[in-house]
């Protein structure tokens, strides 16, 4: 078995032991790549369909053709979306000039937190990979949160042989990472492989800029880039050591940005 049909196929396995084990269970989607890739799994592993819906944090601050991407692939794969806000910290007038962790916190974390409770979600599928930064690297296949969506890094399962826990304790919120073992290389082989449509932004326009990781329009820069097929993309990721978080501004905030963003309930 190559290493594509293996991945594709724990990350099935995941998906359906997660919908069968976690009560009122939805998707996170970033509009990125990898959750994405996680979509196409999640109508792989159940026959087209895609049973639970997904979860759109908006801060009203993304590139705008990342919400045209989103809406057209809704209609076309006829996907159950929910849209959340902070609506509070955007009225009153949260943004990024008030720094990029707090302005993350407010809008993304938050604004998480708020969609869970508002929807009584016992767990969310996110499209994390454990070598996009080093506190990804740290996280479990099936991760608990306490009730405030925080997450203790010192402080989670085992998981041994992927043999994975997926009992919890009652109240306990519940992140499910089917893609936590591929590599942003994997991605874009399996995008290839597939044929998954992903959004133009990936690819070099006529400055010769493409973003390898998206966000919010403040925060998020395009790297310099040729790259205008995937194909282009796999040739140039085989050879780069241009880091793929390069262009995200909150992660040069803080040398532990990350870190201290998904302990607060950062996706």
């Amino acid at each position: 078995m190559d290493k594509l049909t293996a991945l594709e196929q724990e990350s099935i396995y995941i998906l359906r032991e997660s919908y069968k084990k976690i009560d009122h269970l939805a998707m996170l989607w970033s509009i990125g790549k990898d959750s994405t890739v996680l979509l196409w799994l999640t109508r792989k592993a159940f026959f087209g369909a895609v049973p639970l819906p997904l979860v759109h944090i908006n801060t009203t601050f993304k590139i705008p053709a990342m919400i045209a991407y989103r809406d057209q692939l809704v209609r076309d794969w006829r996907l159950t979306l929910i849209e959340g806000r902070n609506h509070a910290a955007l009225a009153e007038g949260m943004n990024h000039e008030r720094g990029r962790l707090v302005c993350c916190t407010a809008l993304k974390s938050e604004g998480l937190k708020q969609t869970v409770e508002e929807h009584g979600f016992g767990g969310l599928i996110l499209g994390i990979r454990g070598d996009e930064e080093g506190s990804r690297g740290k996280e479990r296949i099936f991760s608990p949160r306490n009730q405030a969506s925080e997450w203790n890094a010192k402080d989670q399962p085992p998981e041994f042989w992927d043999s994975y826990k997926t009992d919890f304790a009652p109240g306990d919120h519940i992140r499910v990472h089917p893609l936590l073992r591929w590599s942003e290389l994997d991605i874009w082989r399996y995008i290839a492989r597939e044929r998954i449509p992903v959004i133009d932004l990936y690819f070099a326009d006529e400055r010769g800029m493409r973003y390898r990781s998206l966000g919010c329009a403040p925060c998020t820069f395009p790297t310099a880039s040729s790259a205008r097929t995937v194909e282009d993309i796999i040739a140039e990721l085989e050879t780069t050591t241009v880091t793929e978080r390069s262009g995200r501004a909150q992660d040069q905030e803080d040398s532990h940005a990350m870190e201290k963003l998904r302990v607060k309930g950062y996706m």
